[in-house]
């Protein structure tokens, strides 16, 4: 049970540093799942 909770609080560290540090150097998730092919009508 210890290990499937620290593995949770791992997840949630790692998915919050991967947002601060994104938006730091200036992409957003957003942009990083976006492409070039976007139809915008």
């Amino acid at each position: 049970m210890r290990e499937i909770l620290l593995a949770g609080l791992a997840m949630i560290v790692i998915s919050v540093a991967a947002s601060f540090g994104l938006k730091e150097i200036g992409f957003s998730s957003a942009d990083q799942n976006t492409g070039q092919a976007v139809r915008l009508d």
